[in-house]
């Protein structure tokens, strides 16, 4: 699936009328790679390190259970921005191959749970794969989406589904904001550099 055709499947998965819309799982792509007879512009393990020098704050993007799902569905987002103030949109980024997006699509919602500095190992939870990521995480329902808010973040944004744009191997997802809010002021965010929490 091109670009093109990945862009037009994933307009789908925007809310239709106020109500999440059923969508279909975006198929796992063919991604282009560089070809055995083309020179790659910029060596991969370099871009990693270069781009690790830039700090990040660090999230959770949760979203409650949907079409007849077991549990809710949630994973470590370093890759997020806010975007727009009028009208209030946020965006992350997430791999075109991640087997949690299609249930984030699904529901039509999400929350983003900005982690504080204590939260490295809830973190590191959810960024492995198969397990049930939700054990023994305690968090309430965020007020509009019901997605899951997580106890101890420094602050939650909770959203719909906007847009969703192509970027490479990645999905640029935009979130209208529809509330949000802080915890504790005094506890210092989540930082990841060089591969590492700085709190480590």
């Amino acid at each position: 699936m091109g670009h093109a055709g990945a862009a037009a499947a994933a307009v789908r998965y925007l809310r239709s009328a106020g109500t999440p819309a059923p969508v279909e799982a975006l198929p796992r792509p063919e991604l282009r790679c560089v070809g055995e007879d083309e020179r790659a512009p910029v060596d991969q393990a370099e871009f990693r390190q270069v781009l690790g020098s830039f700090a990040t704050g660090v999230t959770v993007v949760t979203a409650p259970a949907a079409g007849g799902e077991d549990g809710p569905a949630g994973f470590a987002c370093q890759s997020f921005s806010s975007l727009s103030l009028d009208p209030p949109l946020v965006a992350f980024m997430v791999g075109r191959t991640s087997t949690t997006w299609p249930r984030i699509a699904r529901a039509g919602v999400f929350c983003v749970n900005v982690l504080g500095a204590h939260q490295g190992d809830l973190c590191r939870g959810f960024a492995v794969s198969g397990a049930d990521k939700f054990a023994g995480v305690a968090y309430d329902a965020a007020p509009v989406s019901g997605s899951p808010r997580l106890t101890g973040a420094v602050a939650w944004i909770d959203c719909t589904i906007h847009a969703v744009h192509t970027g490479g191997d990645h999905l640029i997802v935009v979130g209208r904001v529809t509330a949000l809010g802080t915890g504790d002021q005094d506890e210092a965010p989540l930082l990841f550099h060089k591969g590492r929490f700085l709190q480590d």
